[in-house]
């Protein structure tokens, strides 16, 4: 049964038992590799970068833990979360954390030669944004920029992996931009959740900044999240099908967005969040079907 619980805080402390905000760190690298010169990448290739998302993704959650594990007990969001309550100690806590970070070099360690060395740069380079992310809603007044930043990462390291460089040109630098906009945009409703909260607490977030224009703002994320990927999809001479999922995603991201405006309840935040898991996956759908067809 001890070991039930404590396997069960890890599952929590990694948020596996909410896959969402797993995929919604693989679906930009989904978007990169499709839109690779070469075309889509060997399932070998994939696989590695699933997991290595995955254990970046879950060293990131502990991090964030860690750092708030005085705070989030305060929050009414995040008060039961494994840290918060006592269910796993600090010592257990930093020890997933390592691990995790061992298995995300593991997998950059396996990645084809040509791409290995930039992309355990890269990897090494992204390593103190996704720890100290944790701590800028102390201290800047937009934190969620600073993960968007972090996601970036998750197109630049599979690029890299995939091509040994970073000379994508602006496919490349489209599909970046396309990402740090997206992640702005669903990580500041996940924030809106927790404005009567953080507000008491002295916690930042682009929620609390922007206020009332805060919906305005992510609908403009979401405008330009979906012309980007469109202008790197033309760029990569897609085909005709890219364009009918591509709408629904776009049309879709602004139904949501509105969706936002006047008082919404909590759980339209939540809901918000894991729609965008679905349209961002629509998105990678369409390069999918347009890369292939």
């Amino acid at each position: 049964m001890h070991i039930h619980g404590v396997l069960r805080g890890w599952i929590e402390l990694l948020r596996w038992h909410k896959p969402s905000g797993r995929l919604i760190l693989l679906i930009p690298a989904g978007w990169a590799l499709w839109l690779l010169p070469q075309g889509p990448p060997p399932p070998s290739l994939l696989a590695l970068i699933v997991v290595g998302g995955l254990a970046v993704s879950g060293a990131g959650c502990v991090a964030n833990d860690l750092w708030d594990r005085r705070i989030d007990p305060l929050v009414e969001r995040t008060r039961q979360r494994p840290l918060a309550s006592g269910r796993v100690r600090v010592a257990s806590a930093v020890l997933l954390l390592v691990l995790c970070l061992l298995v995300a070099l593991a997998v950059v360690l396996l990645l084809p030669l040509p791409g290995r060395q930039l992309s355990l740069q890269l990897a090494l380079l992204a390593l103190p944004p996704v720890l100290l992310y944790p701590s800028a809603k102390r201290w800047f007044p937009l934190p969620q920029l600073v993960l968007a930043l972090c996601w970036g990462f998750a197109v630049l390291i599979p690029w890299a992996a995939a091509s040994g460089n970073l000379a994508g040109g602006w496919p490349l630098l489209l599909v970046w931009l396309a990402t740090l906009l997206w992640t702005f945009g669903f990580d500041t409703v996940y924030a809106m959740s927790d404005r009567s909260d953080d507000a008491a607490l002295g916690i930042r977030s682009s929620a609390l900044t922007l206020g009332a224009a805060a919906p305005g703002a992510v609908a403009l994320c979401y405008v330009l999240t979906a012309l980007l990927l469109a202008a790197a999809a033309l760029l990569q001479s897609v085909s005709w099908p890219f364009w009918l999922l591509w709408a629904a995603a776009a049309v879709g991201m602004q139904s949501e967005a509105w969706r936002l405006r006047g008082t919404p309840p909590r759980s339209r935040f939540a809901q918000h969040f894991s729609r965008q898991v679905l349209l961002g996956g629509v998105f990678w759908l369409a390069l999918a079907v347009g890369r292939l067809a």
